[in-house]
């Protein structure tokens, strides 16, 4: 069975995105990732996504937004997750580039200043990471 168009797998470990009000975190990145967080509580909320972590920690006085982690999630059809993440609140940082080789990536900002991106690419496998 295959993902729909949309669905975001996480190419590695994301490490912690910091959210200043955890309940909107949670329920933006719920919407994204179209699953409920596998953990939940007040100081961590964890989601399986790909076989990797994605986690949310309340942090009202971290700085979110560029110069920290960035992570890529892959998608099969970039331009309709374009669409759809920015009809969820995502700020594309910039246009979609082609580098190469069929490969195609843009960056966001969620709602939070967080930066992540998403990237097309026919040559990753993701049965070769689980």
């Amino acid at each position: 069975m295959t993902n729909p168009p949309h669905r975001l797998d996480a190419r590695r470990e994301s490490g912690p995105t910091h959210t200043p009000d955890l309940a909107a975190g949670k329920a933006w990145y719920s919407k994204v990732l179209e699953r409920e967080p596998y953990f939940d509580q007040p100081f961590y909320i964890g989601y399986a996504v790909g076989g990797f972590e994605l986690g949310l920690l309340p942090d009202p006085d971290k700085r979110t937004g560029p110069g920290g982690q960035q992570v890529y999630w892959g998608v099969a059809a970039i331009d309709a997750e374009v669409e759809r993440l920015a009809g969820l609140g995502a700020t594309p940082t910039g246009p979609v580039m082609d580098i190469g080789e069929g490969i195609r990536h843009v960056e966001f900002a969620d709602p939070f200043g967080n930066r992540f991106g998403v990237i097309e690419n026919p040559h990753f496998k993701t049965a070769d990471v689980r």
